[in-house]
């Protein structure tokens, strides 16, 4: 899914754009990391370590798990592809409506792909013979959140499944998600994280797997030298070095997005889905998807997510992320606009 995030097509993105369809934090200071890259812009000119391998160290450091429990990819997505290039032909268990590259990495490698409806108890899916499940969580672009404990279980429940859990956005909710730490004991548990959401550095494309080392074993062995730049791998490290610089405001933005949800959910012509973090889905019930996006952009400045191209939804759906509170009040009004004239 190259043409997915909502801002394809708009490059460069104004600055006078207000940007509902990102999933990526956008509001923090990025000054501090601008200013080590530009001093350190040095390092382009040298081949970065093969594996990451000092990033790598930092990353098992933090998670309180071993070296080799962590591989460093370009970003999260080159994540997903690697295990299923590792495991190809594999019976594979997706959720949906999920993060689109789940299914085109399975596909890629021959899987066999199944599909479960996420807003159904994913315990009561149908497991036997099932090699992966593939999970988002929070999910992508619904927000639906699956608590620590339920993930717990599904792993107890079935062990012979091995879940892939994405958690790229594992930031964006004060709610308890699995954590690294989790795989100790556990054969059937791998994690993918993402510097890009959470730190605001999409363009640099950085990510890594958390898995048990026989797993991990077989995943690096796809893994090409020298996979990941050396400016994102400098990138990284001043954000691990310099964790307060990148705290977000998560507990102010859940609450912003809980009063843009209660005020959108006054209006009549759409629903709004409840979700366990900073981004949602929203249904129309006049007019499309397609017409919202240009309508907002057009005539607002104001750029939405067209949800219907994510497999289980149809052309009435929309993603929003929360954006500042005098910006939802525009929105909020110019979404009435649109809706006056159905």
């Amino acid at each position: 899914m190259i043409f997915g995030h909502g801002d394809e097509g708009i490059t460069p993105l104004s600055s006078e754009i207000v940007n509902f369809s990102t999933t990526v934090w956008t509001d923090g200071d990025k000054d501090h990391l601008e200013k080590h890259l530009v001093e350190n812009l040095n390092c382009i000119r040298h081949y970065p370590e093969p594996d990451a391998g000092t990033l790598r160290q930092m990353l098992a450091k933090r998670n309180s798990v071993d070296n080799n429990a962590i591989l460093v990819t370009n970003g999260p997505t080159a994540a997903f592809y690697q295990i299923a290039q590792a495991f190809r032909g594999s019976r594979s268990l997706i959720a949906i409506p999920s993060f689109a590259e789940y299914e085109d990495a399975c596909r890629m490698y021959e899987h066999e792909v199944c599909f479960y409806p996420s807003n159904e108890d994913i315990g009561e899916a149908d497991f036997s013979n099932m090699d992966f499940c593939w999970l988002c969580n929070p999910n992508n672009p619904d927000g639906r959140l699956l608590q620590r404990t339920e993930i717990l279980r599904l792993l107890n429940d079935h062990p012979d499944t091995t879940f892939v859990l994405d958690q790229s956005y594992v930031s964006f909710t004060t709610e308890e998600v699995i954590r690294p730490a989790d795989i100790k004991g556990r054969k059937n548990l791998v994690m993918v994280y993402s510097f890009s959401h959470a730190y605001g550095i999409p363009g640099l494309r950085i990510g890594y797997i958390v898995a048990n080392k026989d797993f991990m074993k077989r995943v690096a062995a796809f893994s090409t030298p020298w996979a990941v730049n050396a400016l994102a791998i400098e990138a990284a490290k001043f954000i691990l070095i310099h964790p307060a610089q990148f705290t977000l405001p998560i507990r102010k933005w859940q609450r912003n997005t809980v009063d843009f949800i209660t005020a959108l959910n006054r209006l009549d012509g759409v629903e709004v889905h409840p979700s366990g973090t900073t981004f949602f889905l929203l249904r129309l019930k006049k007019g499309t998807a397609a017409e919202l996006k240009k309508y907002m952009l057009e005539e607002y400045n104001m750029l939405i997510r067209d949800a219907s191209n994510f497999r289980g939804l149809d052309e009435s759906y929309v993603r929003i992320t929360t954006q500042r509170p005098a910006q939802n009040q525009l929105f909020i009004k110019a979404l009435e606009t649109f809706l006056e004239k159905y």
